[in-house]
């Protein structure tokens, strides 16, 4: 096997429109790419990333030890808009800077990762795409407007759309953030660091699941207390844009996979357009992306079969590298598409 190194690169979109009816000016898609694209351009495979995750986030998923081996596929990490490498509210200048930043669905997202793949890859055919919670979204998005150019999706811990506890979690995180009198309603003069702090220790509780914490399974990582692993979340909140964590919020908890032009808000003809072989892989613990949400998803559409992730990590499990066991059974489930429809 060759050394495969990452590159980065902008793929520049000039100003987008997006589904709102809004621009984003001099939109900017940053991006990861390992392995090389083959002659017949059919071996591309798309990672999403996910809430509060970086690119570099789904690079345990690949590697010469995976069947995500990029000796043989062109393995692409797409940044989400607003989450702090592509166009952001941290990184735009002008007047669409901090909470001036334009609402973005997970339909301008595809779109523009649509655009990159046929004017950077040569409207390459994908193999994959694959993504755990909202990068799970988009590949579910990406299944249902492009039937024809997607051969297989995999989504671990998420569903197609924000069901509504979920949504309810979620004003939970972003009020304890916004609450702190520094925020000061997104233009904030220095990072508000008593509501990102809270926001980590707000989303720790979420995060994993009540088994996770009976079993002591913290330990795992490292950490001799509970106390040890909140101060983990709130430092790394403290390492992110408040502005940004929010504009990626919204972009959820608007997610559905129906809500764009195409399907004018009609969910199950959405779902009915997954006709490829397709995985949801939610875990059996997951307090926000349920099993029961994910089931009644994989129900209507055709091609979906569902295997939950039996752990006790919630919706961690689902993550590149984050739990063995189900980082195992993901990768299983990659090679298992890939061998059916995505090679």
């Amino acid at each position: 096997m060759t050394v495969q190194q990452w590159l980065e690169d902008d793929f520049e979109a000039g100003d987008l429109t997006l589904s709102s009816g809004k621009t984003l000016d001099s939109a900017r898609l940053h991006y990861h790419q390992v392995g090389e694209l083959n002659a017949p351009k059919d071996n591309l495979i798309l990672l999403p990333t996910y809430y509060g995750g970086a690119a570099a986030g789904n690079h345990p998923w690949v590697g010469s030890d995976s069947p995500l081996d990029p000796d043989r596929y062109c393995i692409v990490i797409p940044s989400m808009l607003g989450a702090g490498e592509s166009s952001s509210p941290s990184n735009t200048p002008g007047q669409q800077a901090g909470p001036d930043f334009p609402a973005v669905s997970l339909y301008d997202n595809v779109m523009l990762q649509k655009r990159l793949v046929d004017e950077v890859f040569g409207g390459a055919s994908i193999a994959l795409v694959m993504g755990w919670s909202m990068g799970g979204m988009q590949a579910l998005q990406w299944g249902c407007l492009f039937p024809d150019h997607v051969r297989a999706v995999l989504a671990s811990c998420c569903t197609a759309r924000c069901y509504p506890h979920n949504r309810v979690f979620l004003e939970g995180v972003k009020a304890a953030l916004t609450c702190d009198a520094d925020y000061q309603a997104g233009h904030y003069q220095k990072p508000p660091q008593r509501g990102l702090r809270a926001f980590g220790r707000v989303y720790a509780g979420w995060a994993y699941s009540q088994a996770f914490f009976r079993h002591e399974r913290w330990r795992e990582l490292g950490f001799d207390c509970i106390e040890a692993l909140l101060t983990f979340w709130e430092e790394d909140h403290l390492g992110q844009d408040a502005n940004n964590l929010l504009a990626v919020l919204d972009t959820w908890q608007q997610g559905d996979i129906s809500n764009n032009p195409v399907f004018r808000g009609d969910y199950g003809k959405a779902l009915a357009q997954l006709t490829m072989p397709t995985r949801l892989m939610p875990s059996t613990t997951d307090l926000y992306f349920t099993v029961e949400d994910a089931s009644e998803d994989a129900r209507q559409m055709p091609g979906a079969g569902l295997v939950a992730l039996s752990s006790e990590w919630g919706h961690i499990a689902g993550g590149a590298g984050r739990e063995l066991q189900s980082h195992r059974r993901i990768l299983e489930a990659a090679q298992s598409l890939l061998a059916y429809g995505g090679s």
